[in-house]
């Protein structure tokens, strides 16, 4: 027979052990507050059980205690549980540890969709009825810290039919003042057409070293690009230098995004859009051919005009048709740019608004790795990462 387990608070006895945190050595306390609390919750088990059973014309009685150990963040906690001869009460003790894990659990699920300290809390007081203070959350996230290094480490499957590498600016928090990071990211086009943020690295700038860095360790981490059919990257010098170095085999595309963006900045504004759209022409023609036809059309209007434009796309011509040796034209649209790159750094940006910046690489390295990995979630190319991964 099944007694009917009375409800215990995670809180309820955590706010005994915050009675003692302003007094020297609490510790000791706080563990005697916690004991407190779950053995009087075991104890009044107990006396529901007989009730039950005396109700029902059953007879059992009580048979003492015996010792289990509690492991809580104030140490460990030896507790007396109550039990019958037919009936122990060690369910309050499995009720407080499932209670939290999944208050963790949680915490750590909203902090993968992106959500701020602030609205952790906020969600999770009006689900648990309670409120869980920001520096729980905290403490909880900073779990996020392990899983993160071996995300950085795990061993890569070299699955990918197209690869593309960028780097974006992001502000973080010093004392003196916001500064801005680099993050070098790597995302990989699976041959079913799936995207997977492949990896990511916090960098002082977009130089060669720190792209040979990236690139080397994702090599011999697995990913050596010999199923990869086009790489696809910005026009960083850096970038193009550490691609040749590492990846010399595979064919290279460079971004129409940052082309365009690069030749736009040789051109009056007012004419910003006719340039656009002949430059349109060339990205987005039928096939290679007529590519070749616009962009020599594009050449001999523009080249005394803007002869700065014109050496600026011509000079990087060849990298930027190479997308079109795919023989697939849906894939096209994927491959002209590293826009699936820069679509995920606008996620991380909107969740990220309400914390102004980052206050330190961690906190930086915690929010992208919650995002990518939410986003990977979404595309189906892996699970929560935090969620099912043993390490």
């Amino acid at each position: 027979m099944k007694a009917l387990l009375p409800k215990i608070s995670v809180r309820q006895a955590m706010q005994e052990v915050k009675r003692f945190e302003w007094e020297g050595d609490y510790r000791a306390a706080a563990r005697e507050a916690i004991k407190r609390v779950l053995e009087g919750a075991m104890r009044l088990t107990c006396d529901h059980h007989l009730e039950e059973l005396f109700s029902l014309g059953e007879y059992d009685r009580r048979n003492g205690f015996y010792e289990r150990h509690l492991l809580t963040e104030v140490g460990d906690v030896v507790l007396s549980v109550a039990r019958t001869r037919k009936f122990s009460a060690k369910g309050i003790l499995e009720a407080y540890r499932r209670r939290s894990k999944q208050v963790d659990r949680a915490i750590l699920d909203c902090f993968l969709l992106g959500c701020s300290t602030r609205k952790v809390v906020k969600v999770l007081e009006s689900v648990l009825g309670e409120r869980i203070s920001p520096q729980t959350v905290s403490r909880v996230a900073k779990q996020l810290d392990r899983l993160v290094s071996a995300y950085h480490r795990r061993k890569l499957s070299d699955r990918y039919r197209f690869l593309l590498f960028d780097g974006v600016v992001l502000k973080r928090k010093t004392g003196v003042g916001a500064t801005k990071k680099v993050v070098l990211v790597a995302l990989g086009i699976t041959h079913d057409n799936r995207k997977e943020v492949i990896d990511f690295m916090v960098a002082q700038s977009e130089s060669q070293a720190a792209w040979e860095t990236f690139l080397g360790d994702l090599y011999r981490r697995g990913l050596c690009g010999e199923n990869a059919c086009l790489i696809v990257t910005d026009g960083g010098a850096g970038l193009v230098a550490a691609v040749e170095l590492i990846y010399p085999r595979v064919p290279h595309q460079r971004c129409w995004a940052h082309k365009t963006r690069n030749v736009l900045n040789c051109v009056r504004k007012s004419e910003h859009q006719t340039v656009k759209k002949d430059l349109h022409k060339i990205s987005h023609a039928k096939n290679i051919r007529q590519a070749q036809i616009a962009a020599s059309r594009f050449v001999d209007r523009w080249k005394n005009v803007y002869p700065k434009a014109v050496k600026t796309l011509v000079k990087d011509i060849e990298s930027l048709l190479e997308f079109y040796r795919i023989n697939d034209p849906n894939l096209w649209t994927q491959l002209r740019t590293t826009n699936a790159i820069e679509r995920r750094f606008e996620e991380v940006k909107r969740r990220t608004r309400p914390m102004g910046v980052f206050a330190d690489n961690t906190s930086m390295e915690r929010i992208l790795f919650a995002v990518f990995s939410y986003e990977n979630y979404k595309e189906k190319t892996c699970t929560p990462f935090a969620l099912t991964q043993n390490y």
